[in-house]
This record gives C-alpha cells, structure tokens and sequence, in this order.
C-alpha cells in the first residue's frame, strides 16, 4: 500500500481528501454507533453484594478450608527434614529454624497474601493472569492483538483517568511509552505462569510422596522403592479421577482438611506439653539473629526448606475465586494459622530432644495411638492439597488460551451447579505423566522440596513486581506506600531466592526447565498469533470493492446462511475475497462472527452478542461479535447457532423501529447525500493510489495506512442504506412505498427465518503461517517447528466452538511472517 496519501499528493487534493474525511467523521457520528455501546455493562460483577450474616461466613470459610487450604496444610510434612537434610548439630538451630517458619507464615500468607495481595482480584479472580487483565483495563499494556481503535473500544471498558502530574499517571505513560516495556511485563506475566503451570506438576509429587513416606516409619526395612511405587499408584489414581470433576468429591475436602488440621494443632499442642515447652521463645526474632550467626552459609541455604513452610500460598490466591474474601481471611486468620503454628512449635519440640528423627520428624512426632488415622488423615489432606492445585493449573491454562498464550486444548465444564469448575484432559495427562517422572526419578521429599520452592519463590516474586503496578495504576496508593511493600517483600522473596540458587543443582533446575519449555510454548504460540492478527487486518477487503459488487455480490446467492469467522470486529475478511474469488457463490444471508475475548471474568449471556449490519439492507450482510470473559466456555450443549439467530431478529426488529417513517425520510438530504457520495469517491481515489503506488512502499507503511482509511469505508457504508437518495436503485429494491415499515420488517424477518431453514454453514480459515524466505534461523525453527508442530496436535478452533462437521466449511490460506 502507499505511504500516508497527504504525503504523496498535491496540497489541494490534499486538502480536498480532508474535507472527505470530516464528512465521514460527522457520518460516523450521527449514523454508526460504534459495537462498544454496551462495553460498560460489564463493568458489574457476579459477585453477591448483599452482606453475609456470620452463620453464613461462617459455613464459607469451613468450605474454603478444602478447597484453597489444602496446599498449605501439608507443608508441615516435610519442612523439618527440608530444612536439615544433613542432620541438626544444635538444638538451639530447632528453635532459630521454628522462629523463621512462624515470621514467614506470618509476613508471607497472612499479612501479604490474604490481606493485601487477595485484595488484587479480577472479580474475585486470582493469578498472574487475573492481574494482566486488570493492569490491561487501566493501562494500555495489552498485546494481545487487540490494536484497532474499535477493538480497544469493546474490550477495554473501564480506563481508570489518573490525575494529571502524579506518580500514578507518570508511572502509567512510561510504561505505555515503548513496546519493549509491555513485552517485557508479558514476559513477567507469562513467567508467572509458567511457574505455577510447574507447581502443578511438583505440588502432587512432593505432597503424595511425604505422605506415603508414614509407611516407613513402621517398618523401617521397607525399601524406599516401595513408597516410591505406591506415591505412583495414588498419583496415577489420582489423575484417573479428573474426569468426573471436584464436585463430585468436593463434599468431602473440607471436612479431611478440617480433620486434618484440628489433628496436626493438637498434636502440636501435646508435643509442646510432653517434651519442651521452651521452644515458644522462638515468637522472639533474636533467635533469627542468632541462628544465622551460628550457622552462617549453612543457615542461609537453609532458607530453601524454611520456604516450603508457606507453599501452598500462591495457590491460596489463585484460588480465591470460590470464596468471598472475607470468609478466607476469617478461616486462616482464626484456623489455619494458629493450627500451623502448633504443628510446627510441637515438631520442633520433639526434635530439640530428639536430633536423630529429623528425616521422619512429622510422623515420628505422632502418638502411637493416632499414628495411622493420622497417615489416613495426611494421605488425604495431600490428595486434597494436590487436587487444589491441579484445579488451579487448568484454569490458569484456561485464561491463557483466552488471552492468545497457549495453544488450544479441549476444555470441559464438569459441573452445571458450580461455574469454573473445568476439565482438561490434555493438560491433566501431561501433569500426570511429569509428576510420575519426578516421584520416580528423585525418589525423594529433599530433590522434590528443592524443585518445589523454586517455582514457589520465583511465583511470589513476579506477584510483588505486578503487584506494584496494581497498587499504583488500580488502587492509587500513595508511592510510599508501594515503595515500602516493595521492598518488605522484595528483601523476603530475595532472600529466599538466593537460598534456593545454592540447590540449583540438587533438583533446583527442574521448574525452571519446565518453565523454560513452557514459556518456549507460549511465546512462541503468542507470537504467532499476533502475526495471523495483524494479517487479518492489514488484509482485510475494502468496503467500497464490496459495495461495486451491488446487492448480489457479483455472485450466485444461494439460499441459507453463511457463517463466516473472523479475528476482526471491523472491516470484512480477506477469506471472503478468498472464498468468492475461488467459488463465485454465497449463501443469501452472510454474517461475519468475531470470536472475541474480553480482559474480563466473565460476560453476561444478555450481553453476548453484538450485532449490526454492514452495507445496504439489499446486501444482507451482518457483523456479529460475540464476547467472552477469560473463564467463560463454550460448553457443548450451548445453541451457538439459535442464540446468534435470535439476536440477529431482534437487531432487524430494533433496527425497523428506529428508522424513521417513509414519509419522513427527509434525512437523506442532498447535503447527506452529497457528502456521502463525495466520501466514498475519496476513498475510491485512495483506493487507486494505494494500488498505484503498492509495490514501492514497505509493509509498515501499508499496515499503518489500511488501518486509516478501511475503518472509515466500513464506517460510512455500514448504514448506507439508510442515507442513499430515496430515487436510487439501492432505495428501490430496499424500500417500497406501497409497503409500510412493519410489512418491511415481517418480509426481513421471514426471509432471514427461510434461510436458517435452509441450512446454516460455518465457513472458517485455515490459515497456515511459514517463516519468509530469508528470515532468521530462531525464526524458521519457531515458526516451522515449534508452531506448526503445535498447531498440529492443538485443539482446532471448529472444535472448540462445537461446530458441528457436516457444516463446517473450511478457507486454506498461507501467511508469510
């Protein structure tokens, strides 16, 4: 395409063209109304805003103790021997090793997490991915492809307008300022991601295997293979069972964790009373002081075990969405941090009299009498743990493929009572057989542990670094403010870190080897998916070509209704150009269907679909954009179809109602009129210098120009019918002055109502992407490996929609990048 036309034409034309385009602006005005009109609505949550009475919150935090409590409550098996793998020398170590467990239970999961980080929810959404959502309607961050101006119209809502001057909005314009600082904030995000997607993997393998290492304890001659084989056993049990769905079993999470917990806090409670009551001086932080400096590196890389104390954390927030905040913060507050706390003061209690059980502390801890309703209660509360954050892991995949992150995979909802309860048999596999792999290559809780709190550390570090833009950009805090739970957390989470850096080689490399592949998948996919974006729009056809095709088309209209998919919610697909040049035939009525994902929870059914005309009536072309909300599905037994059909009647009939009489159709004056027509003559000039000029000019400058000009031809002739001089062809065939309005709309209505009984064919593109000639090796492998071969084993998007087979009509194309 050419460059900018003013830079290219003589002053007057110039100035001409800019007279063309002030009338499309003020037809825009007056007669397009943009698709975003209802973007607002979804400002509302679902949340119930009625207060709850105490009974009520009450009976909520017992259930939350199943569901977000899980991970963190198996902790207690396995710090200890995390912490000293190699023995405990002194007992004066138990108590300095006790009082960093309770300061970091205390700063990490109560203070930051369930009272300042959960506070940070998309609609009660947690995770990484949650905040980009929320950081991508206050900040224009997002690249995710949602460039056109009438894109950043319908999917973000709600701009938070940050006083002029202040840190906020300074903060806000540097980060918008260049393209590499929202790349690298997606690269945080993502990295986030991929962390948790490896806790999904080491949570069930470490949880299960400590559990089932209570068998040894009896009997110490068992081999550790044994434990080993049956951890695999649960493992692939456990697995197995996804299918049917947590509500199936979720009735009985939260009374195991709750037994769980009543028994680790009182047998916490009889550890302290029998063997050392002195161990509560740990509550003093000298002991902190006084541990690293008897122990000095050694105490420091024992930071690694003392981090698997608050494990469990990341998944509290990612879990937060089942639950009102209050009532999670009245179960840990009240429940799980004293219980934690008691667990923890009675093992070291043992231990300082006891140095030699440091590899079993937990169970050999236990009274004889309880010792195997104990191994029952704690093989539970980890299959409950593990099964949170499996949970966890698929809706995060989830979020990520409606944000363009990750390849497709098949997704089912498992329950009709319990919204965002979902399935994902690939990813469920995929975990299964990673933490099959683990179990059996370690062998061991201090590997795994090791693996654990390195995903876990490097979750926790990206949810400072975005919590720090949600404080400024969302919540307005003052910088100060942001700047001391900056550096609180970042000295904490640091610390951790570079403890955990000493295991690198002890099992510390395997989530960021998992990470690592995973970021490679979702860049890569992320990439590619951009590129087929940005096609699309640069590609898309030129309404004025549709328009000199007249009512028909240029083509035979065949009696149904075609569905043709698109990215774009403007402007007319380049697969149609594609489809009617290689088959001059199309169905009598087209409507163009934008699949498009909101940074939302979710979206309302009664704000679904967006519908509009393009063109005159005579055309019967329609644009359909139906929204989604990262955690909305397509679930199979959803009639895609009729509910798109019955809001494309109610638009016909809204629209009838709107149009003014017959009689007083003086609108379409010669002054409407004339501007109209002179209008669509600049474009068409346009048009030829753009074709003129096309092949001298490099791809930036014709991308920059399409997006010009395409979205003005689209906003003038989207209502032509309604400003065309009465006398005219189009108005002969659109309107009949013997029929009144209401016959027009029943002949529409019925004429649209025998199409759809005609049949209903979904034409979709297939768009295959190469790397060019010339282009990078990095790029070749990404492109015509990696993606292709993702592509490949990937969910297809007829699939994923249930469109059904024998309808479906597919439009192959390639795509140079």
């Amino acid at each position: 395409m050419a460059e900018r036309v003013e830079t290219s034409v003589p002053e007057g034309e110039n100035t001409i063209e800019e007279r063309h385009v002030g009338a499309m602006w003020e037809l825009e005005q007056k007669l397009d109304q943009p698709m975003d009109e209802e973007a607002t609505k979804l400002n509302t949550t679902h949340r119930d805003k009625n207060k709850l009475s105490m009974l009520m919150l009450l009976r909520l935090s017992f259930q939350s103790l199943g569901i977000v409590y899980g991970d963190l409550g198996t902790s207690p098996l396995y710090v200890f021997y995390n912490t000293f793998p190699d023995g405990i020398e002194d007992s004066e170590d138990v108590i300095g090793a006790l009082s960093l467990i309770i300061y970091s239970l205390l700063l990490v999961p109560l203070i930051k997490y369930v009272f300042i980080v959960c506070k940070a929810n998309d609609n009660g959404q947690g995770g990484t991915l949650a905040i980009y959502s929320l950081l991508c309607r206050h900040a224009k961050v997002s690249l995710i492809p949602n460039h056109q101006r009438s894109d950043e119209n319908l999917t973000t809502y709600s701009r938070t307008l940050l006083p002029e001057g202040s840190f906020s909005a300074k903060t806000k314009k540097w980060l918008e300022g260049k393209h590499w600082r929202k790349r690298a904030l997606l690269v945080i995000v993502l990295l986030g991601t991929c962390m948790t997607i490896g806790d999904g993997i080491l949570t069930p393998a470490i949880s299960v295997l400590s559990a089932t290492g209570g068998i040894k304890v009896n009997n110490p001659k068992m081999s550790s293979d044994i434990v080993v084989l049956v951890a695999i056993v649960i493992l692939i049990g456990l697995f197995s069972m996804q299918h049917y769905g947590t509500h199936k079993v979720g009735w009985l999470f939260a009374p195991i964790v709750f037994i769980w917990f009543l028994f680790i806090g009182a047998t916490g409670i009889y550890n302290i009373c029998k063997h050392d009551t002195s161990v509560l001086k740990a509550f003093s932080p000298t002991y902190i002081y006084l541990y690293f400096k008897r122990r000095g590196r050694d105490g420091w890389i024992s930071l690694g075990g003392i981090l698997l104390s608050i494990t469990g954390t990341e998944a509290l927030y990612a879990d937060i969405a089942f639950f009102p905040l209050l009532a999670i913060q009245l179960a840990f507050t009240f429940f799980v941090f004293p219980c934690l706390l008691l667990a923890y003061c009675g093992q070291a209690a043992y231990l300082v009299n006891n140095k030699d059980h440091y590899q079993d502390a937990f169970y050999a801890s236990i009274p004889d009498t309880v010792y195997w309703p104990m191994f029952i209660a704690a093989t539970g509360a980890a299959i409950v743990g593990s099964q949170a954050t499996i949970s966890g892991t698929y809706s995060i995949v989830k979020q990520a493929v409606s944000h363009g992150c990750f390849p497709r995979v098949k997704i089912v909802h498992t329950s009709k009572k319990f919204f965002g309860q979902i399935y994902c048999p690939d990813i469920n596999w995929i975990l299964m057989i990673g933490c099959i792999a683990v179990t059996a290559s370690f062998k061991n809780q201090s590997q795994i542990g090791n693996a654990y709190g390195t995903a876990v550390v490097l979750v926790m570090l990206m949810t400072t670094l975005l919590m720090v833009l949600i404080m400024l950009l969302v919540w307005r805090c003052h910088w100060s403010l942001v700047l001391i739970f900056a550096v609180l957390s970042l000295v904490v989470e640091l610390s951790y870190f570079s403890a955990v850096i000493f295991k690198f080689i002890e099992g510390g490399w395997v989530p960021l080897i998992i990470a690592a592949i995973s970021l490679l998948v979702m860049s890569v996919w992320h990439y590619a998916t951009v590129k087929k974006y940005e096609f699309e729009v640069h590609s898309k056809v030129s309404m004025s070509w549709i328009l000199g095709l007249g009512p028909s088309l240029g083509l035979v209209r065949v009696p149904g209704i075609g569905l043709v998919y698109t990215e774009l919610a403007r402007g007319v697909p380049h697969i149609f150009s594609h489809f009617i040049t290689n088959l001059p035939a199309i169905h009598s009525v087209v409507v163009f269907v934008c699949v498009k994902y909101l940074p939302v929870y979710t979206v309302p059914e009664e704000e679904r679909f967006l519908v509009k005309r393009i063109g005159p009536k005579t055309f019967r072309m329609f644009r359909c954009v139906a929204r989604y909300g990262y955690k909305d599905l397509h679930r199979k037994d959803d009639d895609f179809e009729t509910k798109l059909f019955n809001k494309l009647l109610s638009f016909v009939h809204i629209e009838t109602m709107m149009e003014p009489g017959a009689n007083s159709s003086t609108y379409s004056s010669a002054y409407s009129v004339n501007q109209t027509q002179d209008a669509t003559d600049a474009l068409v000039h346009i048009n030829n210098n753009n074709n003129h000029n096309s092949n001298n000019n490099n791809e930036n400058n014709e991308n920059n120009n399409m997006d010009m000009f395409s979205s003005m031809v689209d906003y003038t002739v989207s209502t032509l019918d309604t400003i065309v001089p009465v006398d005219s062809p189009h108005s002969r065939m659109s309107f009949r002055h013997s029929n009144t309005i209401e016959e027009e709309e029943e002949d529409e209505l019925e004429f649209l109502k025998t199409c759809k009984e005609s049949g209903v064919v979904h034409i979709m593109g297939n768009t295959v992407v190469k790397a060019r000639s010339g282009a990078g090796l990095p790029k070749k492998i990404a492109i015509d490996y990696v993606y292709a071969f993702l592509a490949k084993v990937c969910r297809e998007n007829s699939v994923i929609l249930h469109v059904p087979h024998e309808t479906l009509l597919n439009v192959g194309q390639v795509f140079y990048v």
